[in-house]
């Protein structure tokens, strides 16, 4: 009796098996990613993800738009903010979300809604030009969005009276859903005139809320606030910013 020699796997169903290991070990970073990212706090760069999955950054971001692409018509999505992934709700289930999570909400006042313009446009930039731009002094709008963590110091200015330096945070991204500052409209795009303005927030918000200032932080954006991330305190009286029910 002859002893029958197994055949040698083919190259084709050595290259099939080879792959399939390599499509199995993909979909486990990529499972391994989304638990990363569903407890993270905040966004987390790609380069600090590479490092956890034991990946490079380029096959991070890949693994970042692969994971992306699963959540399509679903209630999460994966969004780049702040120089970081994410994952978020979609802002359409918003008003579900809220039924079980109601943060306190805030508006911030004109002023404050300036200071912090100038300060995104203009950063890093000093009280004192701050208030120059807007005529008048600033010491509330802008201890106001310090209280909220949308501005910080940013060292100080080498002119007399060394004045400190005033930038945008990443809570500041993140509120307004930038991945940097580069995201924000360009200037020259902005309506100028006061008639354009409000055309333009009567077409996109309707009429009622455009008179109602529709400032509210929040309002239709994803939920993306750190699991951790304190709600905003109660303005005092004289504060700039209006506390909304």
């Amino acid at each position: 009796m002859t002893d029958q020699v197994p055949e040698a796997e083919s190259p084709t169903q050595a290259q099939e098996q080879t792959q399939t290991e390599a499509d199995a070990d993909r979909a486990g970073k990529r499972a391994a990613l989304e638990a990363v990212l569903f407890m993270a706090a905040e966004p987390i760069a790609a380069a600090e993800l590479a490092e956890i999955l034991g990946v490079t950054p380029s096959e991070a971001e890949q693994l970042a738009r692969d994971l992306a692409a699963d959540y399509a018509g679903r209630g999460l999505q994966l969004t780049r903010v702040a120089g970081g992934y994410q994952v978020c709700t979609r802002p359409e289930y918003g008003p579900f979300v809220a039924r079980l999570h109601r943060p306190e909400r805030f508006r911030l006042s004109r002023a404050g809604l300036e200071t912090l313009a100038i300060v995104a446009y203009k950063q890093p930039i000093t009280r004192p030009e701050i208030e120059s731009i807007r005529g008048v002094n600033s010491d509330s709008p802008i201890d106001t969005l310090l209280q909220y963590e949308l501005i910080s110091e940013a060292g100080r200015k080498d002119a007399p009276g060394r004045p400190i330096l005033y930038r945008t945070t990443d809570n500041f991204l993140g509120h307004f859903g930038l991945d940097s500052v580069e995201d924000l409209p360009r200037i020259d795009a902005l309506p100028v005139e006061e008639s354009a303005i409000r055309a333009e927030a009567d077409t996109t918000l309707g009429p009622s809320q455009a008179e109602a200032g529709a400032s509210e932080a929040g309002e239709g954006e994803p939920t993306c606030e750190s699991r951790s991330q304190q709600e905003p305190p109660e303005g005092e009286s004289g504060e700039t910013q209006e506390q909304s029910g």
